[in-house]
């Protein structure tokens, strides 16, 4: 790539969006199209549907948020629908703060990152267009320019809404330099950009001390005030606090419930009627989504305030839990550890989801269903089946508890954590072991945790190991049988045949010799007895795998084993069974012989061909799972 040729290309193709214009033109261009026109909470909705939604079983899944929110689409469609929706509308909602509330790591500042730089791209666009009076320092909305006498009509003609007045610097420049003619004032198109205070203004607490209102609302310009003479002559003040450059667009409050009171109530008038206080001028009319964000402690702090209760009234509060879905869990680390200069080490198969496994884990809380343990409801939230359990059965688990996911480890101290083991060991590969010793070392380090918590946490860990102990062993079953899913459907097509005999009291063909023979009771029980169906439930076991078949049969879908969870271990474990012997002595021999080597060879170049690993973690997979083989 030619370097200077492509920043050529990007000068030309950001001089393209330029335009500049009379009044009048740009009252032709509305003319045309009117979407120019939109309110700041219209344009972010506009914005994040622009990217895509997906319609799933009645629930939305906006692709806005796919590249950096994992896990929370109800979240996203709570957050789109109830509030960007419903302000995009012009409902009441958009005289609110949205105030997103959660624990640390949660997602929250990743939302509105995602919202401004969104803005930024859309401004770029010929629908996000945004326009404004030149030279103002507030990008004031064009349409400010036409009296209150003439709007409703111009309103009409337009079918558009004008709401708020022009800021002190206009009205002055209107009077001085146009003599009251709207016509002549100069439009140009103006870029959302939060690098140059451009519609997007971000407030930060620090010493309550030192900070000044001004931060917010812009100040006196002491150079030129001796000048013009008065603190209310517009030329003699700067209009560049953060509300004044949010406008058009979005201004985030960052930890907003650190902030001293004073720089709250400014919000009071600007959410409810669109305008507020600044020096010494009338009320400043101002068009901004205001965002911020907490975390819990904090909200529940300022809620028990009786004094907040005004600014309490215009908050929508909208929680942002940690995620609840392990292979989601995944995506959130290896977007992570993909943002660190750590790319060349190597992270073996089943090491992030061991870990997003343990996360998981501690943000559950335990259903009052019976015979549901953490671990089922972690499945059954990761989008698998458990068996004796529905879709009702989920949904009733998902509202069990409102609080659920709002406590727990954070992926930062995850990813803290396999940093910590990476770095210190300077290792070229990094496996579920290691993830999972470095977790378990750091929780005497964690600071917020109790002495109860701790020894949850550690249970969790030893859960954790176990099911990647599960999975690990399936690799290497994967591994050695060579087509393994076709072994499991052979065998489970001959289950089949021979329980739809026994269950029909009917014989069996033999497919080579053409011979009629009674069920194979053997093989059925060999494959029953895996997972603990006793010879008084053989029938009712069979007989149900039948009538979920025919259910199957009935909506035109096809039935295969792994749908069914008990006869899917059953199948692994049959198939296993017979490998494991096999297994355990090519794993655990020290000196193995010809064969024996030319099968570790071929299961080691499977596990790097096929499953991802490389030379260093496929061997040390291969001696831990002959070791819990030989255990």
């Amino acid at each position: 790539m030619d370097i200077f040729s492509r920043i050529s290309e990007y000068r030309a193709e950001s001089e393209k969006l330029s335009w500049s214009g009379t009044f009048r033109d740009y009252i032709d261009l509305l003319r045309r199209d009117n979407t120019p026109a939109m309110t700041a909470h219209a344009r972010v909705y506009d914005m994040i549907v622009s990217h895509g939604v997906e319609e799933r079983g009645g629930s939305k899944k906006y692709k806005f948020f796919n590249s950096e929110i994992f896990g929370l689409d109800q979240t996203m469609e709570k957050l789109v629908e109830e509030y960007f929706h419903s302000a995009a509308r012009r409902l009441d909602v958009r005289k609110r703060i949205l105030l997103l509330m959660g624990p640390v790591s949660g997602g929250k500042s990743t939302i509105v990152t995602l919202l401004k730089k969104g803005l930024e791209q859309y401004s770029r666009t010929q629908r996000g267009a945004v326009y404004a009076i030149k030279g103002c320092p507030m990008q004031e909305d064009p349409l400010h320019l036409i009296p209150q006498e003439l709007r409703p009509e111009v309103e009409k003609e337009l079918g558009v809404r004008i709401e708020g007045d022009l800021c002190p610097s206009c009205q002055m420049r209107l009077r001085t330099e146009f003599d009251g003619d709207i016509e002549r004032v100069p439009i140009e198109r103006v870029l959302i950009s939060e690098k140059n205070r451009v519609g997007i203004g971000t407030f930060s607490p620090s010493d309550p001390k030192s900070q000044d209102i001004a931060d917010l609302t812009g100040s006196i310009d002491f150079s030129t005030i001796t000048e013009y003479g008065s603190e209310s002559d517009p030329r003699a003040y700067r209009f560049d606090g953060e509300l004044n450059k949010a406008n058009r667009g979005l201004m985030e409050f960052q930890e907003m419930l650190k902030c001293d009171e004073k720089f709250l109530w400014n919000l009071l008038s600007l959410t409810q009627e669109g305008n507020f206080k600044a020096g010494r001028f009338a009320l400043i009319s101002a068009d901004e989504l205001i965002v911020a964000h907490t975390n819990e402690s904090e909200y529940k702090a300022f809620i028990s305030n009786k004094k907040n209760e005004a600014l309490q009234s215009r908050m929508i509060v909208m929680p942002v839990p940690y995620n609840l879905r392990v292979s989601e869990e995944e995506k959130i680390y290896t977007k992570l550890i993909g943002q660190s200069d750590m790319n060349h080490v190597h992270i073996a198969p089943h090491a992030l989801r061991a870990a997003a496994i343990f996360s998981i884990l501690t943000r559950l809380k335990e259903s009052k269903k019976q015979g549901m343990d953490l671990v089922k409801k972690m499945r059954m939230y990761d989008g698998e089946e458990v068996e004796g359990y529905k879709e009702a059965d989920l949904k009733e688990m998902q509202n069990e508890f409102a609080e659920e996911g709002m406590s727990g480890i954070d992926p930062r101290y995850v990813i803290n954590r396999i940093s910590s083991a990476l770095i210190k060991h300077n290792l070229p590969c990094i496996n579920a072991l290691d993830v999972l010793r470095a977790l378990k070392d750091g929780l005497d380090q964690h600071p917020s945790i109790t002495r109860e918590e701790r020894e949850k946490y550690l249970n969790f860990i030893s859960v954790a190991r176990k099911e990647y102990d599960n999975l690990a062993k399936k690799e290497i079953q994967k591994a050695f049988v060579y087509s393994f899913e076709e072994s499991a459907r052979t065998l489970f097509e001959n289950y089949l045949d021979n329980i739809e005999s026994y269950c029909n009291w009917s014989k069996i063909k033999d497919p080579l010799t053409g011979e009629e023979m009674d069920p194979d009771e053997r093989l059925m029980r060999s494959i029953e007895e895996q997972i603990g169906v006793s010879e008084n439930a053989k029938k009712a076991f069979r007989e149900e795998i039948l009538i979920r078949i025919s259910a199957y049969s009935r909506k035109g879908k096809k039935f295969d084993y792994s749908m069914h969870d008990r006869l899917r271990e059953a199948i692994e474990k049959k198939l296993f069974t017979d490998l494991k012997d096999i297994v355990k002595i090519t794993t655990s021999t020290k000196t193995p012989d010809e064969s024996q080597l030319k099968r570790i060879n071929e299961v080691t170049k499977r596990l790097i061909d096929e499953h991802g690993y490389c030379s260093a973690c496929s061997n040390e997979l291969l001696r831990y799972v002959g070791s819990l083989l030989n255990r």
